[in-house]
């Protein structure tokens, strides 16, 4: 069990990171995560993802929440990480951008709808 909130590198963790880099391809992360994860767990992941796409798009935090569902606190919180964080947002983004000729535009909902 980690000793402070921020700690949370742990071997269990690092087992996890592990098992996500050894996925060979999109159906196999999506098998892993739909077992690892709850529907909700799911849906809040993808919407913070659709949330990093929107900002990186620069949209205003009232569309952000308009279009996913996301509280602005939320998308609040998501931006302060994408611009302060550890770096993992941009360097997600730009792999993004490097695997497809055009930017993968967020959706225009999250799957499912606002909650």
């Amino acid at each position: 069990m980690p000793s402070r909130p921020d700690d949370w590198r742990t071997p269990d963790a690092d087992a996890l990171l592990d098992a996500l880099l050894d996925l060979p391809d999109r159906e196999a992360a999506a098998a892993f995560l739909r077992d690892l994860c709850t529907l909700g767990e799911l849906h809040d992941l993808a919407q913070r993802w659709a949330v990093v796409r929107h900002l990186d798009a620069g949209l205003h935090y009232s569309e952000i929440s308009r279009r996913t569902g996301a509280s602005t606190a939320t998308i609040t919180r998501i931006a302060s990480w994408l611009h302060h964080g550890e770096g993992g947002y941009a360097a997600a983004l730009e792999r993004a951008r490097a695997r497809s000729t055009t930017y993968p535009e967020a959706p225009a909902h999250a799957p499912g709808g606002p909650r």
